[in-house]
């Protein structure tokens, strides 16, 4: 399927694209992008998988294989162990060798960011078909979104943005829902533009209609440890755009920062819009509600906050943009 010529969908500045875990985190610029979703401490919370469990593919039946395309562009679902694998080195290079992160041994020695939710997830890949192939003859792997959902993770132990926010009560307050966890997101750097994200953005979006998700949700990152240097953007998100009520969310107490730090008649909306990465401010802009309170993430050099957008409340204006066609990709 060919996709329409893509138009503006989050606004997203060229310059750069980095999540860590929608459970991601987006930086923008050479060394400092920040934004949605990240691989977090793995020492909180990891799921208790049994030796050799893997997600069953059945669950996409009726997917198409390409879900998208725009120009030497497709965007599809990883088909392969060897699809992971590649996603993974793609993950490695962008979060450990141009980022900060700091690997652990098993990563430095493979070269690829892995972790336990890995083989429990379906993982996006956009693929550049004019670029030359890898050295192993396959098709270039230009970004990725890590994707679970949560009958899969119920049945694995749980949820990877667990190990920072206490999302149970939120589940136990939509008990008829569907919650999809976006994570691990990033894009090569040559690819870091509107098209290559509208293009991730329609793949999730077709994924979303596919399996009924009600709820998508992760976390998103600002660029920093010191949560009084971020004291404007996230004074801002909680002046504004605070998740309650039955979508209310708490940071883990043992992990909780405060982000009410300045008065909300101290903030600057201008200087406050400027200061979010362009991915969060694009999620809080198409209807996103964000948790109570920030968590550092001294392992990504980023604070972390939660995003929680379910689908009812994105804007209407913006469905378009995910991309003509979708709907017609829905089980």
């Amino acid at each position: 399927m060919n996709l329409p010529t893509p138009r503006t969908l989050l606004r997203i500045n060229p310059k750069g694209l980095y999540a860590k875990s929608l459970g991601a985190t987006v930086s923008f610029g050479a060394k400092a992008w920040a934004g949605v979703i990240s691989p977090a401490n793995l020492a909180f919370s990891m799921p208790r998988l049994k030796p050799g469990m893997r997600r069953s593919r059945a669950d996409n039946q009726g997917l198409p294989p390409t879900l998208g395309r725009i120009g030497s562009l497709e965007v599809r679902l990883a088909r392969t162990a060897g699809d992971v694998k590649r996603a993974q080195k793609l993950r490695y290079k962008v979060f450990y060798e141009e980022m900060s992160a700091t690997p652990d041994t098993i990563s430095l020695i493979s070269g690829r960011d892995r972790d336990a939710f890995d083989p429990i997830c379906d993982h996006l890949l956009v693929i550049d078909h004019d670029a030359p192939l890898s050295p192993t003859g396959k098709p270039k792997i230009v970004g990725t979104y890590r994707l679970l959902r949560q009958a899969v993770a119920e049945r694995h132990g749980g949820f990877y943005t667990a190990s920072e926010f206490d999302i149970a009560p939120l589940l136990a307050a939509h008990p008829g829902r569907r919650f999809l966890e976006l994570g691990r997101s990033c894009v090569l750097a040559p690819y870091r533009n509107k098209r290559t994200v509208e293009l991730l953005w329609h793949g999730i979006w077709t994924y979303v209609l596919h399996h009924g998700i009600d709820v998508m949700f992760g976390c998103a990152s600002l660029e920093g440890t010191e949560p009084s240097r971020l004291a404007l953007p996230l004074s801002f998100l909680h002046h504004n755009a605070s998740a309650a009520g039955e979508w209310g969310v708490k940071a883990l107490p043992e992990r909780h920062v405060a982000m009410d730090r300045l008065a909300k008649g101290a903030v600057d909306l201008k200087l406050a819009l400027h200061a979010l990465p362009p991915l969060l401010k694009g999620y809080v802009r198409i209807g996103a509600m964000i948790g109570d309170g920030a968590v550092v993430d001294h392992q990504f050099g980023t604070t972390d906050v939660l995003v929680i957008l379910p689908v009812e409340k994105i804007n209407p204006r913006y469905i378009g943009h995910f991309g003509e066609g979708a709907e017609r990709h829905a089980a």
